[in-house]
């Protein structure tokens, strides 16, 4: 019987021994190029492809197995792991191999712009990723991949478990290159002191040369293994025609080799061999060092879809991986599983530990009916989930989504330290051929080391890793006080805020409305107006909405139902018009308005009325926040300015301004008042917008810097520059002052790197700076600076 291939479909040749091992089993494939793509497949950790492919791949042709690798992630059903469409394009999340400073970076982002259909590519050098975005019509991800690739750098969608593995990797290489020059640096050392110093007594010149070529055996090595990273990045910066960090210094390191390779040959002049060695060790443990801090500020966010179970059991108590769940599926989640999706429970009540998203530690009592999201930790009780989005449209994807394009948001003092650095580079290799050419002619025994340690010394990575190491633990921290970032520039504004201005319902308050008495004016009675009220409410998604959710009947009394943001909602039955909302919106098409206004008690917030007649009107209570007078007190007495600002206009709203004490209160504002006041406020001053509710939203886009409450709509958040996951108003106040302290360290930084580079440059000009002290200065000004950072990561709830 003739098997098909596991790849293609195509019938298996008689004899044909190609197979590779999927899914558990041996798998025949019918020539050496589908064995090839097959076993590519597996190694990428793409296996799932073959469980959820819909039709056999094409026939497999025999080319590069990298290019190869590369194709695969034009597959459908691969890029639904890692690829999130857009309205026009589609974005991901890469991680990047042989990245080490701005200038990479630079080179890039400079290089794939170029190629047609990037919508817009970011890179991060501190978590070594970037984010990426194209238009699949114009050009296909595998070659951008390719480009990249050509570059010199690797690139692969980001996962977390990868990155992690990648990075064993590439710190094992460091080690076994950091080991080997420090060996040869013990040894090249004391053949050294023997040179220099002929503690052995006078040395003739057969041995003298004899312990030369030692030294020259030892430090081979070293230059041609130890320092090979450094040659790699120089050469894809000169490639590229840009100058990174790491040219002056293979600069420095290959002519130090080759003048000391002359020397031992011709039997005359100095060698350095012991400075080439130290060279490179300080070097690597200096880039070590950094890289180790780097991945510690990186890690945050990156842990947090580790949190997200690899497993998860459906109904009928089969296991799945829980990346393949699609919306609609149904899982059970036990008591201390973490949920592997997100989605709203059917049935079963349990608390939830939400601390990895909110920050809260006490868990949260969810029921039917309520949502829950992939990553935290169910309780105490059985669920059974219906999951409503896809893993790459997650709440834990999202924020991780959101972090990294905050992160690789530059502010506009990134941007000038980045373009520094480059020129810096270049005015590096002209003073050090200037500093060579004096020397050569007043001391040419000490003009190479001399040039090699302004080479060295004046190295500007500290300036390059100043912002970013920065912003990305500052990022970081935020993200475990439980507030999310969806725009870069918000560190920067949030340390220039001067006016606040915030809603009232559901934010000044906590919007756990309740109806507290009715009044009725018409021939209606309580039952009747509440049921009217509460079916129109129904299509409302306010706070006040929920007040009456209790009073619903089960069948439909209206034909339509219209929401008008800002001033209620109103509904057909038959030929009457019911509205319910502010009473100059219910009185609208009532001549004596006027009169009934005045008439009117400013205690009931909410109106009902049927063709401009009043029905009813409720009174509302909704307690104001713990934490809502302090954060107006801290503010203010910073000397902002805080403004409520409200479509509330009922005694209600001056109630709540009078016990917060705010600066002003504006009440009875729509949306469009709302912005209107936001834009009439002097041009010197930075408004903080906090909100909840889809009236908000206009206003949460137009601010300079806006913060949607987690427990708001949509809406409210995807206008919003922050969206407070917890809902605690005290956590904008550590944001700010974490914002504060971010300026203050970046501000530390790049004046520790440029006064670093400014002192050291005259000194390493001078000759007062030996070779091995300009390496140790120049690595410790760029630990000291990433050092500097991770303070920030400290700064959290």
């Amino acid at each position: 019987m003739t098997k098909d291939c596991y790849h293609c479909g195509d019938p298996v040749p008689q004899g044909c021994q190609h197979h590779v091992e999927i899914l558990g089993k041996i798998r025949e494939m019918c020539c050496p190029g589908c064995e090839a793509v097959a076993q590519t497949i597996v190694e990428s950790g793409l296996t799932s492809y073959y469980e959820y492919r819909t039709a056999p791949a094409e026939k497999a042709d025999l080319v590069p197995q990298q290019l190869q690798s590369l194709l695969l992630y034009d597959h459908d059903e691969i890029q639904q792991e890692f690829v999130r469409e857009t309205e026009n394009s589609k974005e991901a999340s890469l991680s990047l191999d042989g990245v080490s400073c701005a200038a990479c970076a630079w080179l890039i982002e400079k290089q794939l712009m170029r190629e047609d259909g990037v919508v817009s590519i970011r890179v991060n050098t501190t978590t070594h990723r970037a984010l990426l975005s194209w238009d699949p019509e114009k050009t296909k991800l595998s070659h951008l991949l390719g480009v990249i690739h050509k570059l010199g750098y690797k690139a692969a969608p980001f996962e977390a478990d990868a990155q992690e593995q990648q990075y064993h990797r590439t710190m094992k290489g460091y080690l076994y290159r950091l080991g080997i020059a420090g060996i040869a640096t013990m040894q090249v050392m004391m053949l050294a002191i023997a040179l220099y110093f002929e503690i052995f007594g006078d040395l003739d010149a057969e041995f003298k040369n004899y312990l030369r070529w030692v030294s020259l055996i030892f430090a081979t090595p070293v230059l041609l293994y130890s320092a090979l990273p450094f040659y790699l990045n120089a050469w894809r910066n000169l490639r590229a025609r840009t100058l990174g960090m790491d040219v002056p210094v293979s600069i420095a390191l290959l002519f130090a080799y080759v003048a000391s390779l002359y020397a031992t040959v011709m039997e005359k002049g100095e060698v350095f061999f012991e400075s080439i060695s130290m060279f490179t060790f300080f070097l690597l443990l200096g880039r070590f060092l950094e890289m180790r801090a780097r991945r510690h500020a990186a890690a945050a966010s990156a842990n947090l879809l580790k949190l997200v179970p690899t497993m998860a059991t459906l109904e009928d108590g089969s296991q799945v991986a829980a990346k393949t769940l699609k919306v609609g599926d149904v899982v059970t989640v036990l008591p201390g599983e973490s949920l592997p999706a997100d989605g709203e429970i059917l049935s079963g009540q349990t608390a939830v530990d939400e601390s990895m998203l909110t920050g809260e530690s006490m868990p949260v009592v969810r029921a039917t009916g309520d949502n829950v999201f992939a990553g935290t930790i169910n309780g105490e009780g059985n669920i059974t989930v219906k999951v409503t989005s896809d893993r790459q449209n997650s709440l834990i994807s999202n924020i991780v989504r959101l972090q990294d394009e905050a992160q690789v948001s530059k502010p506009k003092v990134a941007e000038i330290a980045d373009i520094v650095a480059r020129y810096f580079v270049a005015a590096i290799l002209v003073i050090s051929a200037c500093t060579w050419t004096f020397w050569y002619q007043h001391r040419p025994e000490d003009a190479l080391w001399i040039t090699l340690a302004v080479l060295v010394a004046t190295c500007p990575c500290a300036l390059s890793l100043a912002t970013p190491t920065a912003l990305t633990c500052s990022t970081s921290s935020l993200g475990r006080l439980g507030i999310l970032l969806r725009r870069g520039h918000v560190l920067e504004t949030l340390c220039n805020v001067n006016q606040l201005v915030i809603d009232k319902t559901g934010t000044l308050t906590e919007g756990n409305i309740r109806l507290v008495e009715t009044r009725t004016y018409a021939n209606y009675d309580e039952q009747q107006a509440l049921a009217y009220a509460a079916e129109l409410e129904r299509f409302a998604n306010h706070p006040i909405a929920r007040a009456f959710s209790s009073y619903r009947n089960e069948e439909r009394l209206f034909d339509s139902v219209e929401n008008v943001i800002g001033s209620g909602l109103k509904g057909q039955i038959n030929n009457d018009e019911w509205r319910i909302g502010k009473t100059e919106f219910v009185l609208e098409t009532n001549t004596n308005a006027s009169e009934i206004l005045d008439s009117c008690d400013n205690q009931y917030q909410v109106w009902l009325g049927c063709n401009g007649a009043l029905v009813a009107s409720f009174k509302l209570d909704d307690p104001i926040r713990e934490d809502s007078k302090e954060l107006i007190e801290q503010f203010q007495a910073e000397g902002i300015s805080v403004t409520m600002l409200t479509g509330d206009h009922s005694a209600s709203a001056q109630t709540v301004a009078e016990k917060l004490a705010v600066d002003d209160l504006i009440a009875g504002a729509s949306p469009e008042g709302k912005l209107e006041y936001l834009r009439g406020l002097d041009k010197d001053r930075v408004a903080l917008m906090i909100g909840d509710g889809v009236n908000d939203a206009p206003v949460l886009a137009g601010a300079h810097l806006s913060v949607a409450m987690g427990g708001g709509t949509d809406v409210a958040k995807s206008s919003a520059d922050m969206v407070l996951l917890g809902d605690q108003l005290s956590r904008i106040l550590r944001a700010r002052k974490l914002a504060l302290k971010t300026r203050r360290i970046i501000a530390e930084n790049l004046a520790w790197s440029l006064g670093y580079n400014l002192i050291i440059l005259p000194l390493a000009v001078a000759g007062f700076v030996a070779p091995y002290i300009a390496v140790v200065g120049m690595s410790g000004s760029s630990i000291i600076v990433v050092s500097n950072s991770l303070r920030l990561l400290k700064e959290h709830g």
